[in-house]
């Protein structure tokens, strides 16, 4: 009997799940966003430090936002899925 008291309730909390879908989506773009930031603002502070290693420090630069980029979508994929479902 308890069981489907609580099934009842979980489907009224729908609406708040996909808020709160949402709402991640929206950190994670938001956290993909600052991530992406502070190495673009480290590279360029490395750069200036030493001019001589400028290919290294772009690959690697590069390579770092990638990998953010790929959480930050992830995130989002994972996010909308909850939101459809």
């Amino acid at each position: 009997m308890s069981l489907l008291t609580l099934l009842q309730a979980a489907s009224d909390l729908t609406a708040i799940g996909k808020m709160g879908a949402g709402i991640g989506a929206g950190i994670a773009a938001i956290g993909a966003g600052l991530g992406i930031g502070n190495i673009g603002k480290s590279a360029l502070e490395s750069l200036a430090r030493q001019p001589e290693v400028s290919g290294d420090i772009r690959t690697n630069m590069i390579l770092m936002a990638a990998f953010v980029e790929g959480v930050a979508l992830f995130a989002i994929v994972v996010c909308l899925l909850i939101a459809i479902a």
